[in-house]
């Protein structure tokens, strides 16, 4: 299962830098995670200072 950030994203993009595989991008108000690419590593997560980021 993908991770999905949620509304409490800061927008400070600490996140994207974090994945392996590139799953995280720039949203409209937030980052957001293509589940079709993430591979549930769980990276993310520790990368985010607004703890925004959890396993779907």
């Amino acid at each position: 299962m993908a991770h999905v950030i949620t509304d409490d994203c800061l927008m400070c993009g600490a996140c994207e830098s974090t994945c392996p595989v590139g799953a995280i991008s720039e949203g409209d108000g937030k980052y957001v995670v293509d589940a079709d690419s993430c591979i549930d590593c769980g990276a993310c997560e520790g990368g985010c200072p607004a703890g925004a980021i959890a396993a779907q």
